[in-house]
């Protein structure tokens, strides 16, 4: 008896053993795998185009989070929590897209809407180019190909080591950024690099948070348009947001002191302009939504409210599938410009039929 329990305990040691080692190597190669992207990296402008911007000429611009195309209306997503009115607890299933499928549909219907819409300027978020929660399907590609008669930029802004979490569906390995779609010409473009949360296991499951900076000349004058494409953070209780939200002002400031144009648009991960109760559920107030509005911009910069901002969110939980008038809802996404501008905005509504988020679509001037 006493062979078989020192058997036993010698069993149980080894593998306790084997397990330290293996959390041990798997951490160790995370760390390994962890950098930041340095800021003030110059873009790469890809197929670039040569037709110049005009004062009192109307553009449109659109930005859209495509979510990597996983987020048909049936997804639900694993960092993703939440409650319902009654206080059952909710959180999202999958880890990755249902199947390689339902990225290439999903990705089709977003490319659909987008050229109906016609835009000359696309701000697309979640793009994966290599990535095993999209199947590796390479959605810059399809993008790019899909829009071929525009110049493109590329910030990386995810790119992770292999994330074994959740162990029923891993999220995998990375490769993801923020596209930029111009139909006219770029004369230099950057990324600029966000305050992140670098606390140890936080940094290896969030994004190398960035916004780029795209310059675009303005036939006639010494002045640009300042294209500046963003994607704040989404998980921290308000400090990384707030610091974020610092860097880009001062951006905005000095811009503007030039004499620029600047437009700013994507995913600000704020509830944007009084609408974080705008819009019916089953759900209770989500710890998660900050709000963002005028008040926190420098002089001489505003959120463009869309005309039907409080009518269609552009953004929902993904804690549950999607029904409608179920899940929060409210708008993340959109547009803001400095006071040298003419601009209204639209929020598109798709009924998140392919990603969590709806496009939003800027009608702009640049006033002479």
């Amino acid at each position: 008896m006493k062979r078989f329990f020192k058997r036993a305990a010698l069993v149980v040691s080894v593998l306790l053993l084997v397990l330290v080692l293996t959390v041990g190597g798997y951490i160790a190669y995370l760390q390994i795998q962890y950098y930041r992207i340095e800021d003030n990296t110059a873009l790469e402008v890809y197929s670039p185009q040569t037709a110049v911007l005009q004062l009192d000429t109307p553009y449109k611009a659109v930005t859209c989070n495509i979510g990597f195309g996983a987020y048909g209306p049936e997804y639900s997503f694993f960092m993703d929590t939440g409650t319902m009115l009654d206080g059952t607890p909710t959180q999202g299933l999958y880890g990755k897209a249902v199947s390689r499928e339902s990225v290439l549909t999903n990705t089709d219907l977003a490319l659909d809407t987008l050229k109906e819409l016609d835009a000359d300027f696309l701000l697309l978020q979640e793009v994966d180019q290599q990535a095993h929660r999209s199947h590796q399907v390479d959605q810059r590609a399809q993008i790019t190909e899909a829009f071929s008669a525009y110049s493109s930029t590329w910030a990386e802004n995810f790119h992770s080591g292999y994330l074994a979490y959740p162990l029923n569906d891993p999220h995998g390995s990375v490769t993801a950024g923020l596209l930029t779609l111009s139909r006219y010409a770029v004369d230099e473009a950057v990324r600029c690099s966000y305050p992140v949360d670098e606390s140890f296991f936080v940094k290896f499951t969030d994004l190398d948070r960035c916004f780029s900076v795209t310059r675009l000349p303005v036939e006639g004058t010494d002045r640009q348009l300042v294209l500046i494409h963003s994607h704040m953070s989404a998980y921290d209780s308000g400090g990384i947001r707030t610091q974020q939200l610092e860097m880009l002002c001062q951006v905005l400031e000095e811009e503007y002191e030039k004499g620029n144009y600047v437009v700013t648009g994507g995913d600000f991960n704020h509830a944007l302009y009084g609408t974080e109760h705008a819009f019916p559920s089953q759900q209770q107030f989500p710890g998660w939504v900050q709000t963002l509005d005028d008040s926190e911009l420098p002089e001489h910069f505003s959120f463009v409210a869309a005309k039907n901002g409080f009518e269609v969110p552009t953004c929902r939980g993904a804690d549950i599938p999607y029904e409608k008038g179920v899940n929060y809802t409210t708008v993340v996404d959109g547009f803001l410009v400095s006071d040298n501008l003419k601009a209204q905005a639209q929020n598109i509504d798709s009924d998140f039929a392919f990603s969590d988020h709806n496009p939003v679509l800027l009608t702009f001037e640049l006033a002479a």
